[in-house]
């Protein structure tokens, strides 16, 4: 039985959940007088800091009017920064991580410590993430190109009372650009280091007196910096491509239908990992700690290439195609604005990773999912002038998932694992939120959420090819939730510059399976919903004649029942991989702010994140206790209540930019730094992840009264070598590194 309990044990390797260490002193000095954050999401002038202009609480507002913690990025922002994936805003938002698991194609979001860790493809996130006010409900869905954007809103904390899902930890809003009432057109296309070349292009305007038309395209291509540390063969070339189509129609003076068509291809390389310590294979050899982290290995076998239906020579791979249509409908009455949005998304997923980093068949992965949701939003929200301002509205929607997941263990365990499930989730709230100027500096908030969900887990099997004899399948497994949350808020403006607001809100995320491999029926029971009560104030302030902007918040989180990974004790088949609640924890942090336009043409940016979190009620099994007592096994607990939760405890962010005045032109330099502190791993300290800077670099020239601009750029120009996390999965020790410094050109045309 030695095989089966080392397989089913393998799932409690997976957590990966890491925590905190030291860096402050590095912050301080990088950090200087300006501490926070916040990106400009527009140009600024010579009048200050301009208004940046939200829809965050549904309508219109400028971001320092806003109570509560968000930040704004836009299109400039974006391109500055190389943004092309959802992933890539973390290094630009205080607060936000986002990690690929293993680094496969299941991104881990995390904002202020909320975080869920789970490389399979069935569970919600903490953190919502919406598209032109839709929201994509599994993480693997939000993995398409970003382009063509006008802005990114990202928002801290629980939300539901003004959004179509419930999250915890809080939510990316990624507004694209629109069509526009005059024709445009523009190209961009970056070619840097690797090979690696990216185009965007637009053209929009109107096609009649009421139709205007936007069409936006985008390729990435080329980019691979690792290799094969035998073959020398090359691994991380993208080819992504995505189009997109938004149609609007003025269809009378007071009714506005927007028609948004997309979608997207990606056949890239997968991401390799490289191993940190010596490899032992049992009965074939022991592979040496590479000390070079761009070096990586991979290796697919006959039998389970034919299982997969995959070149026996391929190295990791995507196969993915995600696409969607969704129609917004909004009329106009006296007083009241009636909106109504019909979403349809899609994603099949086909992707190989070999998560031993080797050519063995110890981990080798490959994902077939097929995920779609339809959902429907009716929302009305008063228009007019008045104290009181308020939206509500109905959200309903229905996802469906089919997975397969095989596991390549032949080299380990002599089988390869085979899991299908399907899951089912349906979901009905009523939302809404009202504000009250009790006076014209006093304003109250109050938001309610009534949620219902139904999820089930259907058809699940785990098999082995050969036939062992193990398994374990289940028709049907339900789980679902009947939840109330809302939120209660002050807004005090003390005067025309400075707001004060404190706002308590309480967040819930969906219960669910832990659906990757497991033997035993145990395995199977769905964890509860956690629950999150928010405590947040802060201040936001523009001073200086609005050349200087000063925001700063606190915030207390009490957590119930957060899902975590870890282990159960089978009688039979020991310790299996799961995930469960942990009864009560707590987070606490401070964010600070700062945008300084002391002259101007310049402009300085800076944001500082501190958060600390732990178990206050959490008893966990000790696997190693427990498996002690086999056979059979029992479980033997730990009190976990202290221990840190796993998070980075300090994020940092700045920026400086400098617009030179040249005859005819004006060239803009600028240059980035982001920090994140060190985190120590749950899995024992040789997992820990060190804290690491990272440096970026841009000029751009553009003529005073012209349509081109052109700009050379580096990332990470201090060529810092940085892992994004460090995990293992059977014998192999593996990191996920970051990639290395990259140089380039960038040529923009627009007319």
């Amino acid at each position: 039985m030695k095989g089966p309990r080392v397989y089913a044990a393998a799932g409690r390797l997976l957590r990966g959940q890491a925590v905190w260490g030291r860096a402050l002193s590095g912050i301080l000095l990088m950090g200087g007088a300006l501490l926070g954050g916040g990106a400009v999401a527009q140009e600024q002038d010579a009048g200050g800091i301009p208004d940046i202009i939200v829809t965050a609480q549904r309508r219109a507002q400028s971001v320092q009017d806003v109570g509560l913690s968000v930040s704004v990025l836009s299109a400039g922002d974006l391109a500055t920064h190389h943004v092309t994936s959802v992933n890539d805003l973390q290094n630009m938002t205080p607060g936000l991580e986002v990690t690929n698991a293993f680094g496969g194609g299941q991104p881990q979001f995390r904002i202020r410590g909320v975080g869920f860790n789970d490389y399979a493809s069935n569970n919600t996130p903490t953190v919502g993430v919406y598209v032109d006010e839709v929201a994509y409900p599994l993480p693997i869905m939000t993995q398409g190109l970003v382009y063509d954007v006008d802005r990114v809103e990202v928002l801290r904390g629980p939300q539901g009372v003004l959004y179509g899902r419930n999250t915890t930890g809080g939510a990316i809003n990624i507004l694209t650009a629109n069509p526009t009432d005059s024709a445009s057109a523009g190209i961009t296309a970056d070619y840097g280091s690797y090979d690696a070349a990216k185009v965007e292009a637009y053209v929009s305007g109107p096609v009649s007196d009421t139709v205007k038309v936007r069409l936006s395209a985008m390729t990435q291509q080329g980019g691979a910096w690792q290799t094969n540390r035998l073959t020398g063969q090359d691994l991380g070339n993208a080819n992504r491509t995505a189009v997109r189509a938004k149609i609007d129609w003025a269809a009378t003076p007071d009714t506005d239908v927007r028609l948004n068509l997309h979608y997207g291809r990606d056949l890239s390389d997968g991401t390799g990992g490289y191993l940190f310590n010596p490899a032992v294979q049992p009965g074939v050899g022991t592979l040496p700690a590479d000390t070079d982290p761009s070096k990586t290995g991979w290796g697919l076998s006959p039998a389970f290439a034919k299982v997969i239906g995959a070149d026996p020579n391929a190295k990791p791979f995507r196969n993915n195609t995600s696409g969607g249509a969704d129609l917004t409908v909004l009329h106009r009455f006296e007083d009241v604005t009636l909106t109504s949005i019909t979403a349809w998304e899609a994603l099949n997923r086909k992707e190989f990773n070999d998560w031993d980093a080797t050519a063995y068949r110890d981990a080798d992965e490959y994902f077939n999912s097929r995920a779609q949701d339809v959902s429907q939003e009716v929302r009305l929200a008063s228009s007019g002038a008045g104290r009181l301002q308020w939206v509500g509205g109905l959200y309903y929607s229905h996802e469906t998932l089919r997975e397969a997941f095989l596991s390549d263990f032949t080299d380990i365990y002599g089988f390869i694992a085979n899991t299908r499930y399907a899951q089912t989730a349906e979901s009905i709230s009523g939302f809404g939120q009202a504000d009250y100027a009790v006076t014209d500096r006093l304003k109250l908030v109050l938001g309610l959420r009534e949620e219902h969900e139904d999820r089930t887990l259907r058809t699940f099997s785990t098999i082995t090819i050969p036939d062992t004899g193990i398994g374990v399948s289940a028709d049907k497994v339900p789980t679902g939730f009947t939840q109330t949350t809302g939120k209660a808020g002050v807004e005090v403006k003390v005067t025309d510059e400075a707001l004060l607001y404190a706002n308590v809100s309480r967040g819930v995320k969906s219960g669910g399976f832990t659906a990757y491999n497991t033997l035993a029926l145990g395995g199977l029971a769905p964890f509860r919903p956690e629950v999150l009560w928010a405590y947040e104030a802060g201040v936001k302030s523009d001073l200086a004649n609005h050349t200087l902007r000063l925001n700063a918040s606190a915030y207390y989180y009490d957590y119930h029942n957060q899902q975590v990974q870890s282990v159960i004790i089978d009688p039979t088949f020991a310790a299996i991989g799961k995930i469960v609640n942990a009864p009560r924890s707590e987070i606490y942090g401070a964010e600070l702010q700062a945008d300084w336009a002391p002259r101007p043409g310049l402009l300085i940016t800076q944001a500082l994140g501190l958060s600390h979190g732990e178990f206050k009620e959490f008893n966990a099994v000790d696997t190693a206790a427990s498996l002690a007592t086999c056979y059979p096994c029992r479980p033997v607990y730990t009190n976990q209540a202290g221990e840190d939760l796993g998070f980075p405890r300090i994020t940092y962010n700045g920026g400086v930019s400098y617009d030179w005045a040249l005859p005819g032109h004006t060239l803009k330099t600028e240059a980035d730094y982001s920090y994140r502190s060190s985190e120590r791993s749950l899995l024992g300290s040789r997992y820990n992840v060190a804290g690491y800077w990272l440096v970026n670099a841009a000029v751009t020239l553009a003529p005073d009264q012209g349509p081109w601009t052109a700009t050379v750029y580096g990332q990470n120009i201090l060529d810092r070598r940085y892992d994004l996390l460090r995990n293992f999965f059977t014998n192999a020790d593996i990191a996920i590194p970051g990639r290395p410094a990259t140089w380039g050109i960038r040529l923009g045309y627009q007319y």
